[in-house]
């Protein structure tokens, strides 16, 4: 644990969730292969164009419709869709195609298990003060079991814009009817996490579990309050 500032009193806790609260990497690397397959499978014509293909295509989308970069789901549809569309499909069969397309992308994202170190730290804090989650993805946290730990979940998109933005986090502080550096923000993202919180007003711990250097990061906007490299640290608050 490292401490960069003195902390004021925390009187409630915000986390973010994808790789601070469980380790995210290989939930998306399986999702990734098997919703192609399935892609491929169902819509072979799909197999006819490169990745790289489909990646200009979601990046014109979200110059476009800069609100894509909020709402992960729904960019990722769209991208489906369009792509089916300028490979000859219809409009509607493109969006039948995109939509079981997400009902598959939807039915993986959260279809892991979380640890039970983080089982035993959250239920610990949540009996001590109120936690808020606040995401820029798209977990369902009744099915991941963590859902009962917050008062209130956000989530981008369907909440506002994605952090580093303030509305989630001004959502999050108008909840909780405290001040805002009263709430210790929890993250892993240099950026979306901690920069973010410390724009909005929040107390900001990294969650640094991948002994990344904090000086090197090309993701460094500013000085987090704290850093811990395993999330029972939080405990010793």
């Amino acid at each position: 644990m490292k401490f960069y500032r003195g902390l004021q009193p925390i009187k409630a806790m915000s986390f973010d969730l994808d790789d601070t609260l469980y380790d995210n990497r290989p939930v998306i690397r399986r999702l990734t292969r098997e919703v192609t397959e399935w892609f491929h499978l169902h819509h072979p014509v799909s197999a006819t164009r490169p990745e790289s293909w489909w990646l200009e295509i979601k990046k014109q989308l979200a110059q476009q419709d800069r609100w894509l970069l909020s709402d992960l789901a729904q960019w990722r549809q769209r991208t489906t869709q369009e792509g089916l569309v300028r490979l000859g499909y219809s409009i509607e069969q493109a969006e039948c195609a995109a939509k079981e397309l997400m009902e598959v992308v939807l039915q993986l994202r959260s279809d892991f298990a979380v640890p039970k170190q983080t089982h035993d730290v959250m239920a610990q804090l949540a009996e001590r003060m109120p936690l808020v989650a606040i995401t820029n993805g798209n977990v369902d946290l009744k099915r991941i079991g963590i859902e009962d730990y917050f008062c209130l979940v956000l989530k981008a998109g369907r909440d506002g814009w994605a952090k580093p933005a303030e509305d989630m986090f001004a959502k999050a502080a108008n909840h909780l009817s405290l001040p805002s550096q009263q709430i210790l923000h929890v993250g892993d993202h240099l950026t979306t996490d901690v920069a973010g919180a410390k724009l909005n007003g929040f107390q900001a711990c990294w969650f640094n579990d991948q002994g990344a250097d904090l000086l090197k990061d090309r993701h460094a906007r500013t000085l987090p309050d704290i850093e811990i490299h395993q999330l029972d640290s939080l405990l010793l608050l």
